[in-house]
């Protein structure tokens, strides 16, 4: 994965591959991030809380 597949896909030039895909949700999981699931008001991201 590379900066210029971020920018072309933020930019909505292109798609992501599916393993591509994974790899940033993981990247953002592990920097804290929580993504919420479809819940009537739309998914969604958050910091994760630390306990």
């Amino acid at each position: 994965m590379t900066t210029a597949t971020l920018t072309r896909y933020e930019n909505e030039r292109g798609g992501m591959h599916a393993d591509t895909r994974d790899k940033v949700k993981r990247a953002l999981e592990s920097a804290g991030v929580e993504f919420i699931p479809e819940n009537g008001g739309g998914a969604g991201v958050r910091h994760r809380k630390v306990l």
